[in-house]
């Protein structure tokens, strides 16, 4: 593959993932409560590459929309830590979200392979 192609293809990834942090942090959020280097770990491990500086106006974002609260913890070492958690209207946001990407699954796969019968 040429070097163009491989920088398309590294955009197009990009996008993408842009497209699913919320999602992605709603969701690691309803398996319970994180603070945001948790979170990146999180991300991390699942190949899904994020530096905080993406990470934290997203939460911000998500805070101001009633999708996630949080509180300050003291922390074993350092400074205390901010916890964020999801809210109740984030549940639900969820819900909907991961409707929202069953159908979207599906739909590829029909563009992808086509129609199923």
């Amino acid at each position: 593959m040429s070097e163009e192609n491989l920088k398309n293809v590294d955009n197009v990834k990009a996008q993408m993932r842009k497209g699913i942090l919320e999602y992605c942090i709603l969701s690691i959020l309803s398996r319970g409560d994180s603070y945001a280097p948790q979170i990146i770990s999180e991300l991390k491990d699942a190949d899904m590459i994020v530096v905080e500086g993406t990470l934290y106006p997203l939460l911000a974002r998500q805070k101001n929309q009633g999708l996630l609260s949080y509180r300050w913890e003291e922390s074993p070492q350092g400074p205390p830590r901010k916890y964020y958690m999801i809210t109740e209207r984030g549940r639900e946001i969820l819900s909907q979200l991961d409707e929202v990407w069953d159908e979207m699954v599906e739909q590829i796969k029909i563009i992808r392979y086509g129609k199923q019968i």
